[in-house]
């Protein structure tokens, strides 16, 4: 059905059950034995425990305290998993609690063609999760809450100019691997106030480290930081040096929480958790133990608003992403920018932003900027299968504790 034709404040039967899509994550084939050998050697350090000589991992104080008892410990285990093991995705091994985020540095495992071949899967929601029953409250961000507004017009993406400097939005693409394969999302890195002018911090959508209610965390967790910013097509990424596709670099998630909300009831089919699709990321360098932080390196970060502000007061919204679900691509960098409108999946939950903008999977995660590019109001976390809309989740305390988790590690 058409939200064109529906009015706001009244709730009405659904109809034909039009499927969305998370502007997501997009799942590539499964990687085979030569792509999964792809990189070289496992971060670890350098000293043997006396006993043999088997070198151990260095594994920070405050992380080892929080990891399960049977994640690699030493070099040995470490080589079993970068040549295979972390691909053991069982059920009772699967990690899943936010404590138990881990992922050591395989040194160049997201090469080039790796990275290239990182491609999609859709995650859907029916047209009848779509609530618009009546407002939740008056004045302030109340008179937004259980409100859907017509589907807004398509918005056609545009591609970012090239190539991408200090000057471009603070953008990157997220990878990870699933079960169901290698997986890319988008991202943005953002403002730390315990650090400022040196943020090591990426936001992204829950739904590209965690599986939610099914799952646990996503493993080999990287950031690439305005990646391919020469716009090569995928017959050139082939061939092209890594230094040409990823210049600033490949960041290691060091860390990542998301809300507890999406970790209890997100799922990989439809709109179950996408009202706190959100998480925090803080990322190292594969290539260095120290230098200059993500920030100075990109050139600029956006700063979070978690005040919710509410839809009225927003001239307009700008959706950040490397779509690659067709007719897209994934090789640049695209935006869109609408005034937004309101999309209710659970009345109980904060009321989504949405608007028009022809991007899709892959874009899943990246930044929703204000006019001045300054702040982040939002992430991109749902979208309808055939394009020409986005939803994000308002970025409210829940994602404020998320953020705060993360700045203090």
């Amino acid at each position: 059905m058409s939200a064109n034709t529906r009015r706001a404040g009244r709730r009405r039967p659904a109809f034909a059950a039009v499927a969305l899509v998370a502007a997501l994550a997009v799942t590539a084939t499964a990687c085979g034995p030569e792509d999964d050998d792809a990189g070289g050697n496992p971060r670890a350090s350098q000293s043997a425990d006396g006993q043999g000589g088997e070198q151990k991992l260095e594994i920070p104080d405050d992380l080892r305290k929080d990891l399960p008892k049977d994640l690699p410990s030493s070099l040995k285990d470490l080589d079993k998993w970068r040549n295979g093991e972390w691909k053991n995705w069982d059920r009772d091994e699967w990690l899943r609690r936010a404590k138990e985020f881990v992922n050591p540095i395989i040194d160049d495992l997201w090469d080039p063609d790796r990275m290239k071949d990182a491609d999609g899967n859709d995650r859907k929601v029916d047209d009848d999760e779509i609530d618009d029953s009546e407002s939740g409250g008056k004045g302030g961000t109340g008179e937004d809450e259980g409100v859907t507004d017509p589907t807004p017009a398509r918005v056609t993406a545009k591609p970012v100019k090239l190539p991408y400097t200090k000057s471009s939005p603070p953008v990157g693409k997220v990878f990870m691997d699933t079960p169901q394969g290698a997986m890319v999302c988008s991202g943005t890195v953002v403002t730390d106030p315990q650090h400022p002018g040196k943020s090591n911090l990426v936001a992204t959508a829950g739904h590209c480290v965690h599986a939610g209610r099914s799952g646990g965390w996503f493993r080999n967790v990287v950031f690439v930081p305005r990646y391919n910013p020469k716009g090569l097509s995928n017959a050139q990424l082939s061939k092209a040096p890594r230094k040409q596709v990823a210049p600033d670099g490949v960041w290691w998630a060091s860390y990542a929480r998301t809300t507890d909300y999406w970790i209890a009831n997100g799922a990989r089919t439809g709109g179950k958790g996408a009202p706190q699709d959100f998480a925090m990321l803080k990322v190292r360098p594969e290539d260095r133990k120290s230098g200059p932080s993500l920030e100075e390196t990109v050139g600029k970060a956006a700063k979070i608003n978690f005040n919710t502000p509410r839809v009225k007061a927003i001239p307009s919204l700008t959706p950040h992403g490397y779509p690659a679900a067709p007719p897209f691509d994934g090789t640049k960098m695209y935006r869109c920018t609408g005034k937004p409108g309101r999309l209710t999946l659970d009345a109980r939950q904060p009321t989504m932003y949405r608007v028009g903008c022809t991007m899709t999977g892959g874009s899943s995660g990246g930044g929703w900027l204000s006019p001045s590019g300054r702040q982040l109001l939002s992430v991109t976390s749902i979208g309808p299968i055939e394009g020409g809309w986005l939803s994000g989740p308002r970025i409210g305390k829940e994602a404020k504790g998320v953020f705060d988790s993360i700045a203090a590690k």
